[in-house]
């Protein structure tokens, strides 16, 4: 398998982006479970029938782009241009730590290794991240993702720690707060108008570091042409500023994390990963308040 990974990640961009929109495709008419959660989904958001479409081949073109992501030699810095990076500059300035917060939305990958290699020496970055349940791609991803001027931190309770650490240190972390966590670890709150649970880490970290906070995603160029890294202020704060923690503060944080999710999201929803299973519910997690029969069909 490694031999393989290694061999793609040796094709020009391009054409692994052919391949993988064609696996996309391949992957949508097989699998009867992931075609009926992509259109569900899809069809919450609002997304039109094109949409929809394209999102099939772009989920595959990020399955592809990970062995030239996580395997190819040198930096992908040729391969991106930046989009307000200034806001990451600015919050630097401000000698606190920072929160970064990525959808998986476009070729979410780039975005931490990209960060690293332009501001990492100086700057560190520490990223979250659930390690694969099979040992071989767990060596891989890890040993993928440990690159000068970033660390990743698994999510459990000593990565948080190791999180929290980083931000008190003034460095900077990165989160995917559309990623489902663990029991005990989120607060259910809408997303595209269903019931998701959510990550509350991400606005504990703020709230109890006084970390700035940005948003941040990798838009894929056609033709293999690299990637836009575009960075974006949230629209509002994060509610209940100096109020102590509470269980409906955590849900008014989530609710606002969502929102800001679905604005990135719907710069470009074709590039979404609708397929991902975000309404599940973590074993043993409470179920959400609002009744089973408001909530559309399983998925």
């Amino acid at each position: 398998m490694n031999a393989l990974l290694r061999w793609l990640a040796s094709w020009p961009l391009g054409k692994l982006h052919t391949l993988g929109a064609l696996l996309g495709w391949v992957t949508y008419l097989l699998s009867p479970t992931y075609r009926r959660r992509l259109r569900a989904n899809a069809d919450l958001a609002g997304l039109t029938p094109a949409q929809r479409r394209a999102s099939v081949a772009q989920a595959g073109c990020m399955t592809a782009e990970a062995p030239w992501l996580w395997l190819r030699d040198g930096e992908v810095s040729p391969y991106c241009r930046w989009e307000g990076a200034e806001l990451i500059e600015q919050a630097f300035a401000q000698g606190k730590g920072l929160v970064i917060l990525t959808p998986h939305l476009g070729c979410f990958e780039i975005t931490a290794r990209a960060f690293a290699e332009r501001w990492g020496a100086a700057h560190p970055l520490t990223v979250l991240y659930r390690p694969s349940r099979k040992a071989a791609l767990r060596e891989l991803e890890e040993t993928a993702r440990g690159r000068p001027g970033m660390d990743t931190a698994p999510a459990t309770l000593a990565g948080v720690r190791q999180m929290l650490r980083a931000l008190k240190r003034g460095e900077t972390i990165g989160l995917l707060p559309d990623q489902v966590p663990p029991q005990g670890m989120g607060a259910w709150a809408p997303f595209f108008g269903r019931d998701a649970y959510t990550m509350t880490l991400a606005a504990k970290l703020v709230r109890q570091t006084g970390a700035h906070w940005l948003l941040m995603w990798a838009e894929r160029l056609p033709g293999g042409r690299g990637f836009i890294l575009r960075v974006s202020a949230p629209q509002h704060p994060l509610p209940g500023a100096g109020e102590p923690d509470s269980e409906a503060l955590q849900q008014a944080c989530a609710r606002r994390i969502n929102e800001e999710m679905e604005r990135l999201i719907m710069l470009n929803p074709a590039q979404y990963l609708w397929g991902y299973h975000r309404y599940k519910a973590p074993r043993d997690a409470a179920a959400s308040p609002a009744a089973a029969g408001t909530q559309g069909p399983a998925q």
